[in-house]
């Protein structure tokens, strides 16, 4: 009796034990759901508070300390074109026209309507200057270079890995780009970096290339060649090149420095002693040995160091002409839209007297002045190529047009990429500049529909600088599509709506609208237009605002550098 009962009392203090943490899990369940919307409230509130006309940042004051320099070096590549001193050049732009250039070239959007405040707060004659200066230390320029640089480097193959990799890559380009770590430099850890690929991310450029478990050193040598000395010697894996001087055995040759190279426990290492064997049905035995070798410059391979470390130092080499003309092509067509060399990997050989050309003149400042990618940038934007107007004399009577057009006399037209489309869409959305420091909301609002868009629209992939049109299909995605109706949507989270409910009169509203889509004002005549159509077709400012957004987002020159 006695045992039956302690049963029940035990069963009973079980119970109640049981119910304590089921009742705080019931509260809980009722708090944290109140919690969680009320904090998303707070911070929504909190977000729209910060989205004013105004700018909010400070505009930067810091002239670059080496600017005298920049603008010697560059009149020097001015001056370098051969019909320089015969054919008129275009009129300089205006610093609003040059500052979206900056912006798409080294960020990938317009700027925000609050860096244009920023930006015409300053009153500096050189604020080109200075601005690009407060860019390089961005952090979205190191980010947006690296994925440009990335995508010349390793591809852009898919699969779970080779992703993962490939961002662990980008993510330390970017740290380096952004310390202005000299480009030489950055080249020479790639191809000799050792240990695992998670704690030594430059070693990404190496496993980008296995296939199984197999280092493919045939795919390293020909993206070695294209992306660091601007050369196509893929051919000469399997033939001779028809018309260059580089044959089976140069390119055979380069491979041999990567073949020592495998993935153990401990990540990337070489092996020593390692003999480079290949199949070849017509040789002995069906095989025989590679010696390294490097199609030209022999003697600047150095005695020291493991075959790639040798190889590394060959590609950067002072001597070697081709790797610093190379990064300035490429460099020089992304500031452009459009190389000074095509195509960008299959470069002419260096001219035998040095700086003939431009691209000479400027790969030789470039060499002389650390390899920094900082300097290179600044020097280009200080060029009246960069400077310069769209708008040429020979354009509208069509005189001499390729003449001008060959030796830059006018800014080049240039369809915008794919995500600079979709960057200058979503920067537009936005009064606030998107970046590491905007809400998580903006950020994965950005993120997913960048994706998405490239998904939709489709992506240049590794050819980024080679000429493209754009196609039916885009413009219509772009017209009809999800990402401009939402995009131009009036809401109390876009810069639409912001600006409809915040503007004291219609030709403000217009203007920052404007300013926001094509980093300009709108001109007299487009204001007297769209106030005619707004008395004929009266709609509110939010109405206004949208409509405007949807119409500049679909405009040629929302979709073109200039």
């Amino acid at each position: 009796m006695s045992g039956k009962v302690s049963t029940n009392t035990s069963t009973t203090s079980t119970s109640t034990k049981r119910a304590d943490p089921l009742q705080r899990t019931g509260a809980l369940k009722l708090v944290l759901p109140l919690f969680l919307t009320t904090a998303g409230v707070i911070s929504l509130f909190a977000f729209m508070a910060q989205m004013g006309l105004e700018a909010d940042g400070q505009p930067p004051t810091k002239l670059p300390p080496d600017l005298q320099n920049f603008k010697v070096s560059a009149a020097a590549v001015d001056q370098s074109w051969g019909n320089s001193k015969t054919l008129s050049k275009a009129e300089r732009a205006d610093d609003l026209t040059i500052l979206r250039r900056l912006h798409l070239a080294l960020v990938g959007t317009v700027p925000s309507l609050e860096e244009i405040r920023a930006f015409e707060e300053m009153e500096s004659q050189d604020r080109i200057a200075q601005w690009t200066n407060h860019l390089l230390m961005d952090p979205r320029v190191g980010d947006y270079l690296a994925q440009r640089l990335g995508k010349v480097f390793v591809g852009i193959e898919d699969g779970q890995f080779i992703v993962f990799r490939r961002d662990r890559l980008n993510q330390w380009l970017a740290r380096e780009i952004l310390d202005n770590r000299p480009y030489d430099k950055i080249v020479q850890q790639m191809i000799s970096e050792k240990g695992l690929w998670t704690g030594r991310p430059a070693g990404n450029f190496i496993t980008a290339a296995v296939t199984g478990e197999e280092v493919d050193e045939n795919k390293l040598a020909g993206r070695s060649a294209r992306a660091f000395l601007g050369q196509r010697m893929d051919c000469a894996q399997c033939h001779d090149h028809f018309f260059a001087q580089w044959k089976q055995h140069d390119f055979e040759g380069l491979a041999a420095f990567y073949a020592p190279v495998r993935i153990s426990a401990v990540g990337l290492e070489d092996q020593v002693p390692f003999q480079y064997v290949v199949e070849d049905s017509k040789a002995e035995g069906g095989k025989r040995t590679v010696d390294r070798r490097v199609p030209f410059g022999e003697e600047w391979v150095p005695a020291q160091g493991t075959e790639r470390q040798k190889l590394a130092q060959w590609i950067t080499h002072e001597e070697n002409r081709r790797f610093d003309r190379a990064i300035v092509n490429r460099i020089w067509g992304l500031m452009f839209g459009k190389p000074l060399v095509e195509p960008v990997d299959d470069l002419p050989d260096p001219p035998v007297e040095r700086q003939s050309d431009p691209l000479d003149v400027l790969a030789d400042e470039f060499r002389t002045h650390g390899r920094s990618l900082h300097w290179l940038i600044q020097v280009i934007v200080q060029t009246q190529a960069f400077q310069q107007e769209s708008r040429h004399p020979s354009a509208e009577n069509g005189d001499k047009f390729d003449v001008a057009s060959e030796n830059w006399a006018m800014y080049p037209l240039t369809r915008l990429r794919p995500e600079q489309i979709i960057g200058n869409m979503l920067q537009a959305w936005s009064l606030q500049t998107i970046d590491q420091n905007s809400h998580v909301f903006v950020r994965l609002f950005r993120l997913f529909r960048e994706r998405d868009f490239l998904k939709e629209y489709g992506d240049t992939g590794e050819e980024e600088l080679a000429l493209f049109t754009g196609t039916i299909p885009q413009a219509l995605l772009r017209m009809n599509g999800e990402f401009s109706r939402q995009l131009s949507e009036a809401t109390p989270l876009s810069a639409a709506g912001r600006l409809a409910s915040l503007s004291n009169d219609r030709e403000e509203l217009v203007t920052g609208v404007f300013l926001a889509c094509l980093t300009r004002r709108p001109t007299a005549k487009e204001l007297q237009l769209i106030e005619a159509m707004r008395q004929a077709h009266p709609v509110s400012n939010a109405m206004l605002a949208e409509d405007l957004y949807w119409t500049l987002f679909n405009s040629p020159e929302f979709s073109w550098n200039h």
